[in-house]
Formats: structure tokens, C-alpha cells, sequence
């Protein structure tokens, strides 16, 4: 579960992709199965979620990693540059921006 609190040291991420009605669903296809078969499986991740528009042209992805270096190591993999090659062709654009808990509340 992630943990939204300013006292961790996780790295959270969160990362937008404009895309279009007509490939959202193969795009959160991709996203789903790319949590599911490797970005969960690797070290740090501790957890992710997807969440889509109503007009179905925005997806945001939130994902906390341990530390920094973990995410950057996912991300520069061979299998990670391969998935994101073709998730770049499903959108029009995309994003990953690192960011630090400052305030939270209940």
C-alpha cells in the first residue's frame, strides 16, 4: 500500500500520459501488464496506482520506490526501455517527475 506521509524517505513518482479515447484502453493494458510482469517484481517498488480521466485522454500513474536510485534503475533497464518504446507509441505524450512527501492530510 503506498504510504503518503512526509516522514518516509520513499521516492514518489508520478508520471501523465495524453493520450486518446480511441488507445486509452490499449495504453492502460500496457501499463497494467508492465506492473504486473515487471515494475512490481523489482527491487525497491513498493507500490503503484493508475488512474484515468472521464474523457479518457489522461492517464496518471503514482508509484513510491524506497529510494530513488531503485526507480532509476527500473527505468534504465533493457526490458523497461523496450516497454516504454511502445508505450510511447500509444501516447501522444508522457512524463515520469520524481517528488518529495511535504504535507499531507486526513
Amino acid at each position: 500500500m503506498p504510504k503518503i506521509e512526509t516522514s518516509t524517505s520513499y521516492q514518489t513518482v508520478i508520471t501523465t500520459f495524453e493520450t486518446t479515447p480511441g488507445t486509452c484502453q490499449d495504453l492502460m493494458d500496457e501499463l497494467t501488464e508492465a506492473y504486473r510482469e515487471f515494475i512490481s517484481k523489482q527491487p525497491g517498488f513498493i507500490a503503484a496506482g493508475l488512474h484515468v480521466n472521464d474523457a479518457q485522454t489522461r492517464i496518471a500513474n503514482y508509484s513510491q520506490w524506497r529510494r530513488r536510485e531503485d526507480f532509476l534503475a527500473m527505468l534504465r533497464s533493457d526490458e523497461m526501455r523496450a516497454r516504454n518504446r511502445r508505450i510511447n507509441e500509444m501516447c501522444k505524450s508522457f512524463e515520469p517527475v520524481m517528488y518529495d512527501v511535504t504535507a499531507t492530510f486526513d
